[in-house]
């Protein structure tokens, strides 16, 4: 992977005022967002205006959260650690409703397309076996999967109508326009402060992408949790770029491929989990086998798409 120093804008400024820059920007994103998000609960705008505020939400709670931990040394560092604490409680408060919804969708859509596939084998049942299955898996993932996001609403309702919801959005309006610093540190040049900072993000993910199984090995599922990984590092250090005004394009086009594989493996073990349901239908499990089988290939879509962008 190319150095993080290597062709970033940092422009001119000390590091405190490259970083204060950066996290002020990201706390004014996070107070637009909340603000159409309450708009949006309270009826004032659509259901797609909610669910792209919602994501802002979310990604301006992870830069902050991220920016906090690559470059805690710049900042002071009690203030940064609980920050961050707090803001990796709310974004992931927050994705769990959407994770949920959005697995459903994929894997009802996954069903329709494979029921109606003249490529997918029949079993001895008869060709209408799939059909048939399918339908009766479909409504057995959709009893599970709105359960389980049903829960996650009541969750973020709850999580947003706290006390410390409301301590995190205050501390977050307070970083619009004030940022706790280190003094010393603070004043370094952004090559000598910053970079360093950045390039251990950098070897972090290396290292990660390095350790990660052979292309060709035998299926696990285990090594769904070493890919997740490499997401969560290649994010962090995509976030230290943007800080650094470096370029980032690679880095998310990388990301999109691995959030495909998040998405895919996920979908694969729920399908998984529905199978293990006691007492459904031969014709049930059936079609959950092909539909794990269908998500288990598009994970290794995905992880091919990744290799052919590394290094970065």
């Amino acid at each position: 992977m190319t150095g993080t120093g290597s062709g970033t804008g940092t422009g001119t400024g000390t590091a405190g005022d490259v970083l204060g820059g950066y996290l002020r920007s990201q706390a004014t994103a996070f107070l637009r967002a909340l603000r159409l998000y309450e708009e949006g609960a309270t009826g004032g705008t659509g259901p797609a205006e909610e669910g792209d505020a919602a994501r802002g939400l979310r990604g301006a709670a992870r830069r902050i959260a991220s920016s906090l931990t690559t470059f805690r040394a710049v900042a002071e560092s009690s203030w940064a650690d609980g920050l961050r604490t707090e803001l990796v409680w709310l974004s992931s408060t927050l994705a769990d409703e959407h994770a949920h919804a959005a697995r459903l969708a994929r894997l009802m859509e996954a069903l329709h397309r494979l029921s109606g596939a003249s490529e997918v084998p029949a079993p001895r049942g008869g060709a209408g076996s799939l059909t048939v299955g399918s339908a009766r898996a479909g409504a057995l993932l959709e009893r599970q999967l709105t359960l389980a996001r049903t829960r996650a609403h009541s969750a973020t309702l709850s999580a947003l109508g706290s006390s410390r919801f409301h301590a995190v959005a205050d501390a977050v309006a307070v970083l619009a326009s004030e940022v706790p610093l280190d003094p010393v540190a603070a004043r370094g040049r952004v090559e000598d402060v910053l970079v360093p900072l950045a390039d251990v993000a950098r070897a972090r993910l290396d290292a990660a992408v390095a350790a990660l199984p052979p292309r060709h090995s035998p299926y696990s599922a285990q090594d769904d949790g070493a890919w997740h990984e490499v997401r969560r590092l290649l994010r962090v250090h995509r976030y230290a770029r943007e800080a650094l005004g470096g370029e980032v394009a690679r880095l998310v086009a990388a990301g999109e491929a691995l959030d495909r594989h998040r998405d895919a493996s996920e979908a694969a073990a729920a399908s998984a989990t529905a199978a293990r349901t006691p007492r459904i239908a031969p014709t049930t499990a059936y079609a959950l086998g092909v539909l794990h089988a269908d998500q288990r290939h598009a994970v290794e879509a995905a992880r091919h798409a990744f290799e052919c962008l590394a290094p970065f």
